[in-house]
């Protein structure tokens, strides 16, 4: 586990978002459990936070089927030791539930919900979390946009008025997910609400195997950017259709200075 140094210098936030498929891959009697390996992976990534989305509660159909189902609900088996983790259900199916999900070395002080389904046909949602982290109150938002452009834009609407109404201006602010946007028009109208993503060439993240999209993306606000990057190679396209990103972050020495 990286270690966390304080002092003089700013606090380093290292910040992940991960869409892990639900723990499989893989279609009818060729699809393999993964859920292990990703617990694997994740503690590799080493960050202070993991925003992971397509995460299960529960499935009873896939627990019969694979025997090393884990007994734990997936974000708890996830969260390397020492994080905390919350999770909150977006979709019911037949056979169980799946939402977003937060891993943090930070604790965790407060921890919210907001449905953000537009449609009957997808059921999607936000997690939001405030964090103490170096004695900063830092907020971080998962999200998990729909396939539908005119869903992705009205859902943007939505998650621009729930900051407005629930983040403290003044707060660190952290919004990471799968956006499912293949062009820059939901990153256009985040950057009107002061939430920049990194600038410079896309880091692309799906499909995993041959990636030539960028639609998981890591927005901050009030926090100074400082690298992006999603690992590549045959282990990590084979554990989820999506890429990790990994984004690392300073936090404001005037926020550090007030804690």
């Amino acid at each position: 586990m990286r270690e966390v140094h304080f002092g003089g210098a700013h606090q380093l936030l290292r910040v992940a978002t991960y869409n892990i498929h639900k723990g499989v891959q893989g279609l009818g009697p060729a699809r393999r459990l993964e859920i292990h390996n990703l617990a694997l992976a994740i503690e590799t990534l080493d960050a202070d936070i993991v925003c992971l989305q397509e995460v299960r509660a529960i499935n009873r159909k896939e627990a019969s089927y694979f025997t090393g189902w884990p007994e734990l609900p997936q974000a708890e088996f996830l969260a390397p030791e020492g994080y905390d983790a919350v999770y909150r259900t977006n979709a019911v199916t037949r056979h169980g539930e799946h939402g977003n999900a937060l891993l943090s070395r930070w604790p965790i002080i407060h921890e919210r919900h907001e449905d953000m389904s537009d449609h009957r046909f997808e059921q999607r949602g936000l997690l939001h979390a405030e964090l103490l982290v170096a004695g900063v109150s830092v907020h971080a938002i998962v999200v998990h946009f729909g396939l539908i452009p005119a869903s992705r834009i009205r859902q943007t609407a939505q998650l621009k008025a729930y900051i407005a109404r629930e983040v403290p201006r003044g707060a660190p602010l952290i919004v990471a997910g799968d956006f499912n946007d293949w062009g820059t028009r939901v990153r256009r109208l985040l950057r009107m609400e002061a939430l920049h993503s990194f600038e410079g060439p896309r880091t692309l993240t799906y499909p995993s195997r041959y990636p030539v999209a960028q639609l998981d993306h890591i927005y901050a606000r009030g926090l100074h950017p400082l690298s992006l990057a999603a690992p590549r190679g045959r282990v990590w396209s084979r554990m989820s259709d999506h890429l990790p990103l990994i984004a690392e972050f300073r936090m404001p020495h005037d926020a550090l200075h007030k804690s």
